[in-house]
């Protein structure tokens, strides 16, 4: 098999990225917007000793499960992979996605729950970051999402996974910025003012918070008048703030923001409880499949304790320990952002909760220091999962109970294989939920105890 050579051949599995499988010879490869039961014919992009990597060139016989994208760009736009598999069969797939996760990378024999879906899949997103650029001639601005492996941005007009007022924002914010002198970002040339446009709307008020991300280290007077004509066109926007990102890095946003016309947060509800969102803090992207998680969570602790102590790490905006804080005597949280303690802290006082204390210092060194026991620990960490070190103090630190949740099934095995084989957990359910529809993203919240 050689690169550019063209094969037909029938997908008979998926992968953890959202590949088609197929086998020739015993051979594996990888076909991008392939569904298992598809007939294709491909062209081989890549080879190498182990594998091919593969694009359909025409699809001979559609797996059943095949049905048309509902948006017009999911082809060419990298956000959507699985928008060509019917909702249902994608919620299979995700699940056997975790399941090989497990089975590869934990060598873990564990019952997988199936998924449960998300209450919407349509206009989900409540959180979208676009980059910006523009035209070598024109100077038109571009906003939209990267193509697949590249850097090459697909101007998106309408984007049925958001709501339809950032379609709306992002259209001004396009058509505008050259009126108020505002430029799109170079990033061959490192120029240019506008980096990204991160807009947060809150699915309980449909106010919207609009985070022009610039390639500066201070405001100016261009960039005010945009805000301000920004924040005057829309009455669904709360407020605009500038977050100053100058540096050369694929990291979207810098450490500092400052609100320029408006309010600096806009409001979300979960369950019975109201927070208050940032331009740098952390909150799922789909509120309501969010909700599902934090009742989940709340359940399971309401039924098997009474007046438990709770450790909530990796905080964020302490959205767990807020949210379980009713059936609990004390839960102590702990995040390493400033804006997200702070922001915690109004949230508790908005609430009237009293039975929260909060930590503003990064976990590992808190549990380094920390001497109480707590009757559950809850783990939310990065995608990057968690370190020895820290699973080790979450250990010492909890009486039995350890509540992980993770949007990464490939450091979630990892993490569990650890728990499992050094440390003698013991797993007692894995139940996905579906935070990022038509992507083969799934988020996991496992149940461990000693």
């Amino acid at each position: 098999m050689q690169q550019n050579d063209e094969l037909i051949i029938k997908i008979e599995g998926f992968s953890n990225l959202g590949y088609g499988i197929a086998r020739v010879d015993g051979f594996v490869i990888f076909v991008e917007g392939a569904c298992p039961e598809d007939e294709v014919r491909v062209k081989l992009t890549k080879v190498t000793k182990n594998y091919a990597n593969a694009k359909v060139l025409e699809i001979m016989t559609p797996s059943t499960h095949r049905v048309e994208p509902f948006c017009a760009m999911q082809k060419v736009c990298g956000a959507c992979q699985l928008q060509f598999i019917d909702y249902d069969y994608q919620l299979k797939l995700k699940k056997q996605i975790v399941e090989d996760a497990f089975r590869s990378i934990g060598g873990l024999d564990v019952k997988i729950n199936d998924p449960v879906p998300s209450p919407q899949i349509k206009e989900y997103r409540h959180k979208i970051q676009y980059p910006i650029s523009e035209t070598k001639v024109s100077k038109r601005i571009l906003a939209g999402y990267y193509k697949p492996a590249s850097h090459e941005i697909v101007n998106i007009k309408h984007c049925p996974i958001q709501p339809q007022i950032c379609d709306e924002i992002i259209d001004f914010i396009r058509n505008s910025a050259f009126e108020y002198g505002i430029s799109g970002f170079n990033e061959k040339k490192h120029s240019g003012d506008l980096r990204h446009v991160v807009i947060r709307t809150s699915a309980a008020t449909g106010k919207n918070l609009v985070v022009l991300v610039v390639n500066a280290t201070k405001t100016f007077d261009r960039l005010k008048d945009f805000a301000q004509a920004i924040y005057s066109n829309f009455k669904e926007v709360s407020g605009v703030c500038v977050n100053f990102n100058s540096k050369k890095t694929n990291v979207i946003l810098g450490e500092k923001s400052e609100c320029l016309v408006g309010k600096d947060v806009i409001k979300e509800r979960i369950i019975d409880k109201t927070f208050r969102i940032g331009a740098n803090t952390f909150f799922q992207v789909n509120p309501k499949s969010a909700e599902n998680i934090f009742k989940y969570v709340k359940d399971y602790i309401q039924v098997n304790f009474e007046s438990p102590t709770v450790l909530d790490a990796y905080a964020g905006i302490t959205a767990f320990g807020i949210v379980v804080s009713d059936v609990c005597k004390k839960v102590v949280s702990v995040e390493e952002n400033k804006e997200s303690c702070e922001l915690a802290r109004l949230t508790l006082e908005a609430n009237e909760v009293n039975n929260v204390e909060i930590h503003n210092m990064d976990a590992a060194k808190f549990f380094a220091k920390e001497k109480r026991k707590f009757d559950v620990v809850i783990l939310d960490p990065p995608r990057k999962g968690c370190t020895k070190e820290s699973l080790d103090e979450a250990i010492r630190l909890c009486k039995g109970k350890i509540v992980y949740v993770s949007c990464n099934p490939a450091t979630l095995a990892r993490d569990l294989k650890y728990l499992a084989t050094e440390k003698g957990a013991k797993i007692e359910s894995v139940q996905p939920f579906d935070m990022f529809c038509h992507t083969y993203h799934i988020e996991n919240v496992a149940i461990i105890s000693f």
